[in-house]
């Protein structure tokens, strides 16, 4: 039974050791399949489902707190690089999953496109709605830091926003992994 005291002995766990929380992270997403690099590139290549005119068109920081626009960018949920709870932490354990990611955006640059991917960190719905967006936003931006310093990936093609427990993919008000999640989103057709 998930009690107060197990919760805070999961913190300290996890503060104190990374290794510690990749293991919870693991063992709480027990279903959660890292995409091949090719699924990832395939949905970030998708067309957007409403094509933009260019006088439409709009800055990144508009597209941020645009959300109807924005889901109509190609996008693929990332629930395997799952958080342990409260943490923005990527172990290194995960960078294999990470690896995946960085494949599937140097092949679409590779391409001879200049792509715009914005990273979305979601949270659940467990604390306040500010700590879980400045978590959100600490996420997205753990993954940005992974993707660039350890994969090399250009940091101008990529952009982090955070979302707190604004878009839950399960809808409760309790510790659920699969909300604990990145959203890659390819968001070039849409910006100035």
């Amino acid at each position: 039974m998930f009690t107060r005291r197990t919760m805070i002995a999961g913190l300290a766990a996890a503060m104190l050791a990374p290794t510690a929380a990749s293991a919870t992270s693991l063992a709480l997403a027990p279903g959660a399949e890292m995409p091949s690099a090719g699924k990832i590139l395939r949905q970030l290549e998708a067309r957007p489902r409403l094509k933009i005119a260019p006088h439409q068109r709009m800055t990144i920081q508009e597209l941020k707190v645009r959300p109807e626009i924005r889901e109509l960018a190609p996008a693929i949920d990332i629930q395997s690089i799952n958080f342990a709870f409260g943490s923005a932490i990527i172990p290194y354990s995960q960078y294999g999953k990470v690896e995946n990611i960085a494949n599937a955006l140097r092949l679409l640059r590779s391409r001879g496109r200049f792509a715009t991917v914005l990273i979305e960190g979601h949270t659940d719905a467990v604390g306040s709605p500010y700590s879980n967006q400045r978590l959100s936003e600490r996420r997205a931006d753990a993954l940005k830091q992974v993707l660039v310093y350890h994969f090399g990936i250009p940091a101008r093609m990529l952009q982090t926003a955070g979302y707190g427990e604004s878009y839950l993919l399960v809808s409760t008000p309790y510790e659920e992994w699969r909300n604990r999640r990145v959203t890659l989103r390819r968001v070039d057709e849409f910006l100035r």
